[in-house]
């Protein structure tokens, strides 16, 4: 993740739960020291752990981070993942905004991971969509490839995407290609989803970067791939789900691409406990 980018959001993230003061804090004096330790309390991926180290960095530079695992680490339930040193009243202050994000990147990690293994393919990838939480989609695609997966596009404006309605507003997918192509510079890929295999000829002719075959069983997607020429890229997509992906090892697609990565998780449960004392330093 870009560092800038994540302090930016992380930023607007603790403002948001601290507003002006943590009122709690009051309970605390500034020589008040505690040491904390962050447990999964499930079995699962790893994923956003500097989001400690730059959230605290911003919120104290006084609390210590030491990170006991790395993105992408599998760890089972009640293993520690990071152990923090500093004021009581800043690592309280923090704990909710940062455990909330890990959580959720854990999670998606977790299940970006299963997916992969259960397809259990060398050659197809798994991708993510668009379809994540705003002002969360850099956090969310960065889980994604911490599980093994990909990225698709990031936006709007890193790549053409020409879905049914494009399609239907310019008149054909000929006359789509054509106008983007026309307008656009040579780095920008184009992709088109098709529902038919007519669609799929006319869309092999105008020749774009990647062809979607959207909502098709995986013997169809079989036959299609096979009509795609080794230059275009095809993708498979639509109500694919974890317990369906065996079925689509061998269709011979480039990519597999899934919503549900980003947009139906159940957040990883984690956990902070804190133990407070008013000594030095406990690691420099």
């Amino acid at each position: 993740m870009n560092r800038l980018k994540v302090e930016e959001a992380l930023k607007h993230f603790l403002i948001e739960d601290i507003g002006d003061r943590d009122v709690s804090s009051v309970l605390f004096r500034e020589t008040d020291i505690g040491e904390a330790i962050v447990r999964f309390k499930d079995n699962g991926v790893v994923a956003g752990l500097n989001c400690f180290k730059w959230g605290y960095g911003i919120l104290d530079e006084g609390v210590k981070v030491e990170l006991l695992k790395s993105d992408g680490d599998y760890v089972t339930s009640g293993e520690a993942i990071v152990r923090l040193y500093g004021p009581v009243a800043s690592l309280l202050s923090g704990e909710r905004v940062l455990l909330n994000l890990v959580q959720r990147m854990s999670a998606i990690a977790t299940l970006t991971a299963a997916c992969v293994n259960t397809l259990g393919s060398s050659h197809t990838r798994i991708v993510d969509t668009r379809k994540t939480t705003p002002g969360l989609r850099m956090f969310e695609k960065y889980a994604v490839r911490m599980g093994g997966g990909y990225n698709h596009r990031i936006g709007l404006y890193d790549a053409v995407m020409l879905k049914d309605n494009h399609i239907a507003a310019a008149g054909s997918i000929t006359q789509a290609v054509e106008k983007v192509r026309a307008s656009l510079g040579h780095m920008v890929m184009i992709e088109v989803e098709v529902e038919t295999e007519q669609q799929l000829h006319e869309a092999i002719a105008a020749q774009p970067h990647v062809i979607m075959f959207d909502n098709q069983t995986p013997e169809t997607m079989t036959r299609w791939a096979k009509l795609v020429p080794p230059s275009i890229r095809t993708e498979a997509s639509g109500g694919i789900v974890l317990y369906k992906l065996e079925s689509y090892r061998h269709t011979g697609v480039d990519v597999i691409s899934i919503g549900a990565l980003t947009h139906s998780v159940s957040n990883i449960d984690i956990s902070m406990n804190l133990s407070v004392s008013s000594k030095e330093a406990l690691f420099s």
